[in-house]
């Protein structure tokens, strides 16, 4: 099945899910595998600890796929700003890079710069108020992360069905979901909320290709959300970098095609039994 939509034709991908930008785990390793099993890959710019690292990267990604990924740049105030991103900006413009993230603080600057070089610009965030700001400001989509997500937090922020559902009268440019989202009711449940697509850390930090240790990928697959410690953590805004509550649908360690392809047919499945109820063509 393809899902078309405004999202998936701006991006040349088959599916409308896009692979989270996480930090040393954001390389061709994980992004290659996403791209060719239909979604996005993204690789993560402070990944790397050079711009020419990086250049080496998008070099190995664009060797082993011919599908599209993307490339984030992370901003954050007083320690990665939009000057350190200079670097990794003009070797993603040169290496020909054609979609770009930014999250974090204000990417305007970087984006409308990767806009005028032909790239499509994306801006993640935390709260309807920014995502509001970037549409705004010129960006081509925009991912709002919801409370259920992993990352740092807002206290503004609000959950991921108030973001889809409020934000979608809010914001003319397409809206991509993210937090707490890791199989297939997710997915779809997203798509008929109002979002474009989703976008996930935790299930694709789950997959064999990202680069963590076994016993952390374990430890996603056996959390406990019942447990009042990790409730706590993630809604009292000290979650950081744990596993995001996607975790309570996780029950294994698969490849990222497997995931991929269990996340669609069981997609494809539901959506069956919708039109047999008669709730959608």
């Amino acid at each position: 099945m393809r899902f078309d939509n405004r999202l998936t034709r701006m991006l040349g991908i088959r599916y409308p899910i896009i692979q989270g930008a996480f930090g040393h785990g954001g390389t061709s390793r994980l992004a290659v595998p996403v791209s060719e099993a239909g979604g996005l890959g993204i690789l993560t710019s402070i990944a790397f600890r050079t711009p020419d690292e990086f250049r080496a990267d998008v070099r190995r990604a664009r060797g082993s796929t011919d599908k599209p990924f993307a490339v984030n740049f992370t901003l954050w105030k007083g320690q990665i700003d939009e000057a350190y991103q200079e670097g990794y900006v003009a070797v993603a413009l040169e290496e020909g890079i054609r979609i770009v993230f930014t999250s974090g603080y204000d990417g305007s600057r970087i984006g409308r710069t990767c806009q005028e070089n032909g790239c499509v610009w994306i801006h993640k965030c935390a709260t309807l108020k920014h995502a509001v700001s970037a549409s705004g400001k010129g960006a081509d989509a925009v991912v709002l992360v919801g409370l259920e997500g992993t990352g740092y937090k807002n206290p503004e922020q609000h959950t991921t069905l108030i973001n889809v559902t409020a934000g979608r009268r809010m914001i003319g440019v397409p809206l991509v979901a993210a937090g707490g989202i890791g199989d297939a009711r997710g997915f779809l449940g997203a798509l008929a909320m109002g979002a474009s697509g989703i976008y996930m850390g935790t299930a694709f930090m789950a997959t064999r290709e990202f680069q963590a240790p076994q016993k952390y990928k374990e430890r996603i697959v056996r959390q406990d959300l019942t447990d009042p410690k990790i409730i706590r953590g993630i809604y009292g805004m000290t979650h950081g970098l744990a596993p995001s509550l996607a975790s309570g649908v996780i029950g294994s360690v698969p490849t990222v095609r497997e995931f991929m392809e269990t996340l669609i047919r069981e997609a494809e499945e539901i959506l069956d039994e919708w039109r047999a109820w008669g709730l959608c063509p």
